[in-house]
């Protein structure tokens, strides 16, 4: 990483006793300590902790369960990167501090007022903005390079991960003292509730680490009781496959019948148990520009985005982290949300996802009209497409039981 550019720290002052000089190379810690968290500010971060390259027994301990219980799903590079996610000094062994970073996101209303007009799509808001993994990667590389030109003359190297890597941010952003892990699971912060970004920085540098933020949950249950499809098993435990953010993204195939209706006009994420956390009284709107949500993707309507074709979708989710779904999954979460609608007017769109080349997409079509039309229409959209599906998944829901998918039709 090219630091030539970047000067270090002002050399200590001259002279002084033995003892004195001795001590110097923890002022010199003290200081870079200190120049690091203000470069962090400067560079957007609002808070810069440093932890140890370890985790608590516990974090490899229920890492471990959740995987043996299958609760991550299709998400199967959670096992195959186990023994690197566990020990920080696995991923890299000459690790010997954590630099921590978290940048805030929180949003200027409640999110869960897109919930209200289920003819419009709620999109998680990480979602509504260029995607945070490039913006905070780039201020981690940056940061990086200062921090190995402050540093000098002592030679520092550094690795720096963004969500992308096998790092258990989350335990360590704790162990840092930038939060704690909620009952959700998520961090949270006396400072930002539930809306922080988080991104590390790995050094050989030995920095003097602070210490752990502790759990301010107490009895409260409020992100477990609001969660729409009951994914928490218990508290601080949270079964991904039931969670409508795996569902809506990193889930590929059709989605569970039971869990569609709960899914609501979600369709892409889900911040219900975030929003709820009662510690979000002291959260503030993010600073970072680049975060800043996007007018469009407020709460957009289900017709204009159901009418999306690839090139339309590529193009109005460019630079955001939506676009990485895939137009196809993308598709089926809308259709979801238009069987969730009960808004008739919206089955012209479904309709129209009949025809997609995407037998995921024309699944959740037949079940959103299935949803929306009378059960005289719906028989005869059967015989003129049902009869002629040769995808398995998609005649299955042709034949689905009306028990098993109907809002009492707003046709008939």
């Amino acid at each position: 990483m090219r630091a030539e550019k970047i000067p270090s720290l002002p050399p200590p002052v001259a002279g002084g006793t033995a003892a004195a000089r001795g001590g110097e190379p923890e002022r010199r810690r003290s200081r870079l300590r200190i120049a690091l968290n203000a470069k962090a500010r400067e560079l957007g971060f609002d808070a810069c902790r440093v932890a140890a390259p370890a985790l608590p027994p516990s974090a490899r301990e229920n890492l471990a369960a959740w995987l043996a219980a299958g609760a991550q799903g299709d998400m199967g590079w959670m096992a195959e990167t186990f023994a690197r996610r566990a020990d920080p000094k696995v991923l890299w062994p000459e690790a010997r501090s954590v630099v921590m970073l978290a940048m805030n996101y929180g949003p200027t209303v409640d999110p869960r007022e897109a919930l209200g007009d289920r003819s419009c799509a709620a999109i998680s808001v990480y979602a509504r903005h260029r995607d945070y993994h490039e913006v905070i990667k780039g201020r981690l590389k940056t940061l990086a390079a200062w921090l190995i030109a402050a540093a000098r003359p002592e030679k520092a190297a550094v690795k720096v991960f963004v969500d992308t890597a096998p790092v258990m941010e989350k335990p360590l952003a704790a162990a840092a003292g930038l939060g704690w892990q909620g009952k959700h699971t998520n961090l949270v912060s006396r400072q930002f509730g539930s809306w922080l970004f988080l991104g590390a920085v790995f050094t050989d540098l030995e920095l003097p680490p602070d210490a752990a933020e502790s759990d301010h949950c107490g009895a409260c249950r409020a992100c477990l009781d609001v969660c729409p499809t009951r994914a928490f098993t218990a508290p601080y435990r949270l079964d991904a496959r039931r969670c409508v953010s795996y569902l809506t993204i990193e889930h590929a195939g059709t989605i569970a019948p039971e869990l569609r209706a709960a899914i609501g006009n979600r369709i892409f994420g889900c911040d219900d148990c975030l929003a709820v956390c009662p510690w979000n009284k002291f959260a503030r709107q993010g600073r970072e520009a680049k975060l800043a949500q996007r007018d469009d993707l407020a709460s957009p309507p289900l017709a204009e985005l159901a009418g999306l074709d690839e090139q339309g979708f590529r193009r109005r989710f460019a630079g955001g982290p939506i676009k990485r779904i895939g137009h196809a999954r993308f598709l089926r979460n809308v259709m979801i949300a238009i069987g969730n609608s009960g808004d008739p007017a919206l089955k012209a769109a479904a309709r129209a996802g009949l025809a997609a080349r995407s037998p995921l997409v024309r699944a959740m079509a037949v079940w959103a009209l299935a949803r929306l039309c009378g059960s005289e229409e719906f028989l005869e959209l059967a015989r003129e497409w049902g009869e002629a599906e040769t995808d398995a998944d998609v005649a299955r829901e042709w034949r689905a039981p009306p028990e098993r998918r109907s809002l009492g039709g707003t046709g008939d």
